[in-house]
């Protein structure tokens, strides 16, 4: 027979149909064993890489430089401890371990902060890095090495950096870590050797993100576009001094600052800044009327035209800030910490309990490295027994105790950057009446798998970056300016420049080394003198049953026309820095009568009783007073405190704005059934935020629906984000509205809805507000079928409803299937390929998610932000407690674990615990450490 032909040409035979299924089936099989080729050759490719990159934790290893064997001994988390006779050998065997485990995590923090992220990661960190070197972190560390530091300070970077570099002999990239593994693929990425000054760059991003209230500023100014005097006042209310008590309260002050508590006056006066500009300081006055789309409030002196072209250059600076790359924190948006410390005379062990918990932003790795440095004799050759947290890529321990005292730190939150607006010509900068020129300083930015980039620097004479050259936006600014009638012609635009304490070569670095040795008082604060930038609340403990505070800090101190509140004329020398306030002035306390301290970073000092502004931006002390009133309630009628009381007094999940609200959310008439039904959940709720709590997820979204409500659509639209839209497919059909109007209401929300973050701020203002039921702050319009609100008790009505239908979506119709950890659940992203890598590296780098208890401004800070939802933005970072009857008995937790390893046993082995509010034993002793020990390793010469 002729074989078959096809149809249409008859010159090629048809294939038959049990043909075509054997090559089907074959076509499928080959597919299938591509596959798994694939996935075995990347289980082979991650194996191999993973187990090349792993510390090596037992035996002996050879470090040329050492000059004595050095011990390192691993708990069963990982943590080393490390025992050297010399202090070189220390921190050299410090450098090394460090960079064991977390390499890949130091590699990239030097690279941000020299402003060299496109090198590792190509042309999208372009922007990033601009503005980096724009500041010129690096710089200001190398000259703090060449200048300020001491010859031993010098000595023990130099040594760190000799261990760092002792590992990294030898090894490629996928020697070290799997993310360089990863990066091979799409560049030749080479880690270079360590640094001195990479170390000391770290702490200028520590200090960016714990910078004070540089987006106050801009916020402040940004609403004068919209919103008049009195509404700024509305948004920024007075401390709360009569309830939420300061930090120090019976302190000792110089001779300088007693005489002005005697005579009652201000050293600082509050400054009006610039008409037009600030509209208003925190203290000004004037007329209501808030409405939604007004632009101004009568008794306002802001202009349209400033609104229109400041508010856009400063809008322009907001987005730029909101991008560089988070260090330690969340950019200096208002996150917090606890610390406190209570005398033996209220403790059980007869001597002093301190516990810290700083708020950060979450990250994977955490940005803490627990560690012990121990000299086997401690002495002129060999001075440091300590313990604590550190910084992978930098000596010492920043937060910890040695044999003799313990210390905490939280934020301060004192005012240390100032905005100024710069008139910029051809030649230069307008200052006093005379065209001063710029100095300048050109910049490369190498870039992986592209071409270089070269950008020029200017700053003022006096140092200060001219941030607005690093954002078109802020170049191509309106030409109108009426910022007031002394205010030069804005012609092609004002320039933004900044102030910053941490632009100056500083002691810092002297700082740590000095505090991890101290042995008393006076050591301590002679040694937080120099711990100049960033400014923090220092808590301090010791075996002597002492306890102490001391704000150390290069704080500026200002004219009486200028309180560092809003951003200020730079062509007008009388608002430049007068000085620093000097260190024997700063407020500290010292066994104060009450036998406890609190810093929480509510306000430092009552600002009647010290003679100069440290800030107009504290927190509002919700955290700070709970923990005074957790402390009072142990220790009335002689009750003792315990370790593990402290404990839980770190895991308090009460929620101070419900314990507010709910009483007035129970009285308000629903008539909806179904709102009604989730309204009965706060009766008898005892404001406890527990993951488990139905009560508290929905408590925490008619607050959100509060803010959203009142304050979203009413802020300037450049510090609006964005609200989160209902999910249409998910509310039941019970629900209050149609789909066609929920699909409209959907889309109106995104238009033009947003909301403020959840901070203690807005307690504070809802909290004043509920006296003016009437404030204009308290209506919003119609939507869809929602009701228009023109009270207080009309929003809150409105709040509940739409708290009730958004759970519905997020939770389902059933109240009983409603949980907080539900909604409030913490993901852990590795901060480079684990957010913009492959998704299957992102799936190997990631953990989570994690169902959590505590919320916004609880003693459990686990913050979320109402701009985005319920999800854990920051947390607890680790928690302590030390124990100075006892060191052995002290306790310790991270986020998160020692190693940076993906696929290590230490990559998140204390999460877990972390999030259930368990601590570890923390060993010192030698023997405690010994018999605490899995691995043991020796560094020989």
């Amino acid at each position: 027979m002729p074989p078959n032909t096809t149809a249409t040409t008859g010159d090629k035979p048809a294939k038959s149909g049990r043909k075509k299924g054997r090559k089907a089936r074959l076509i499928v099989l080959v597919l299938v064993l591509a596959i798994i080729g694939g996935i075995a050759y990347g289980a082979y490719w991650s194996i191999s890489t993973v187990r090349a990159s792993f510390p090596q934790t037992k035996g002996t290893i050879t470090l040329e430089g050492l000059s004595g064997p050095v011990d390192v001994k691993r708990d069963g988390n990982g943590i080393p401890q490390i025992y050297a006779s010399s202090d070189e050998d220390l921190f050299m065997a410090q450098g090394y371990v460090q960079a064991q485990d977390r390499f890949y995590e130091m590699d990239v923090r030097r690279h941000m902060t020299s402003g060299r992220l496109s090198e590792m990661f190509g042309k999208g960190q372009v922007k990033n890095d601009e503005f980096l070197r724009t500041l010129g972190w690096d710089r200001v560390a190398k000259q703090e090495y060449d200048t300020k530091l001491s010859a031993s300070t010098k000595k023990y970077l130099q040594a760190y950096a000799k261990g760092v570099n002792a590992y990294l002999q030898g090894k490629d990239g996928k020697d070290i870590s799997l993310e360089y593994a990863a990066l091979s693929f799409s560049n030749d990425y080479k880690p270079e050797k360590w640094t001195p000054v990479d170390s000391v760059s770290w702490l200028k991003a520590m200090a960016w993100d714990l910078r004070g209230n540089m987006q106050d500023e801009i916020d402040r100014a940004l609403m004068t576009s919209r919103l008049g005097p009195q509404q700024i006042q509305d948004l920024y209310p007075e401390y709360p001094y009569s309830r939420n008590k300061p930090i120090v309260q019976e302190g000792q002050y110089s001779e300088l600052t007693k005489s002005f508590q005697q005579g009652g006056g201000t050293g600082a006066s509050q400054g009006a800044g610039i008409t037009g500009t600030s509209g208003t300081t925190g203290g000004a006055t004037g007329s209501a009327g808030a409405s939604g789309g007004t632009t101004g409030a009568t008794g306002s002196s802001t202009s349209s035209a400033t609104g229109s072209s400041l508010t856009s250059q400063l809008a322009g600076l907001n987005k730029v800030l909101d991008n560089v790359p988070t260090a330690v924190g969340v950019n200096g948006q208002g996150i917090g910490s606890n610390s406190w410390v209570v005398s033996g005379k209220y403790t059980i062990t007869k001597k002093p309990l301190l516990a810290n918990d700083p708020h950060l932003s979450a990250s994977l790795p955490s940005v803490w490295y627990q560690m012990g440095l121990h000299c086997r004799s401690v002495s002129s050759k060999c001075q440091y027994d300590v313990t604590g947290y550190t910084f992978a890529g930098m000596p010492g321990v920043i937060i910890g105790h040695n044999a003799n005292i313990a210390w905490g730190m939280t934020n301060s939150g004192v005012d240390v950057t100032d905005l100024y607006l710069e008139k910029v010509s051809a030649n230069g900068y307008l200052y006093d009446g005379k065209v001063r020129p710029f100095k300048t300083r050109e910049e490369t930015i190498k870039v992986a798998g592209g071409a270089s980039k070269t950008i020029v620097v200017r700053q003022t004479q006096d140092g200060m970056p001219l941030l607005s050259d690093r954002d078109d936006e802020l170049v191509q600014v309106g030409k109108k300016a009426a910022v007031n009638t002394a205010a030069p012609d804005r012609g092609d635009g004002y320039g933004i420049a900044l102030r910053w304490t941490a632009l100056d070569p500083g002691t810092s670095m002297d700082a740590i080394f000095a505090i991890d040795r101290a042995a008393d008082w006076n050591d301590f604060r002679q040694a937080a003198a120099l711990f100049d930038v960033p400014s923090q609340n220092l808590i301090y403990a010791d075996t002597d049953d002492h306890i102490g505070y001391t704000l150390p800090g290069k704080i500026p101190t200002r004219s009486s026309v200028d309180d560092g509140s809003i951003p200020a004329p730079g062509w007008d020398s009388k608002y430049r820095w007068t000085g620093f306030i000097k260190q024997n002035e700063l407020p500290y306390e010292f066994d104060p009568k009450r036998g406890y301290i609190v810093t929480a970073n509510q306000a430092v000092v009552d600002k009647a009783k010290y003679p100069y502004t440290l800030t107009t931006d504290w927190g509002y002390g919700t955290r700070s007073q709970r923990i005074t009133d957790l402390i009072e309630s142990k220790i009335k009628n002689g009750g003792k405190i315990s370790t593990d009381d402290m404990r839980q007094m770190q895991l308090d999940n009460s929620s101070e704005i419900a314990k507010l609200l709910v009483p007035k959310l129970l009285k308000i008439n629903l008539d909806d059934k179904n709102v009604r039904e989730a309204q009965k959940l706060l009766e008898g709720w005892d404001y406890t935020q527990d993951a488990d709590s139905a009560a508290a997820a929905y408590f925490n979204a008619v607050w959100r629906n509060v803010l959203k409500l009142a304050f979203g659509n009413k802020l300037p639209k450049e510090l609006r984000v964005k609200g989160q839209c209902l999910s249409v497919d998910k509310i039941d059909s019970t629900g209050p509205v149609d789909d066609d109007a929920k699909v409209r209401e959907c889309g109106q929300r995104d238009a033009d809805q947003a909301q403020p973050d959840g901070g203690d701020r807005w307690f504070e203002v809802v909290r004043t507000l509920m006296d003016k039921p009437n404030s204009d702050w308290w209506k919003t319009p119609k939507s869809g079928t929602r009701p228009a609100a023109n009270n207080m008790d009309q929003l809150f009505a409105r709040a509940m409803i739409d708290a009730r239908w958004e759970l519905t979506a997020k939770l389902g119709k059933d109240i009983d299937t409603w949980s907080w950890g539900r909604l409030h659940r913490l993901f852990l992203k590795n901060q480079t390929l684990g957010t913009d890598g492959p998704k299957a590296l992102q799936y190997i780098l990631n953990r989570g998610p994690w169902k959590l208890s505590g919320g916004e401004a609880t003693v459990n800070a686990t913050g979320w932000n109402a701009a985005g939802g319920y999800g854990v933005v920051w947390v607890p970072s680790m928690r302590m407690v030390v124990n100075l009857a006892d060191l052995d008995k002290s306790k310790w937790i991270n986020l998160t674990g020692a190693s940076g390893h993906a696929f290590s046993a230490h990559y998140t082995d204390q999460t877990n615990l972390w999030a259930k509010g368990e601590l570890l034993p923390w060993s010192f002793s030698d023997k405690a450490v010994d018999e605490s020990t899995s691995d043991s390793l020796v560094l020989k010469p």
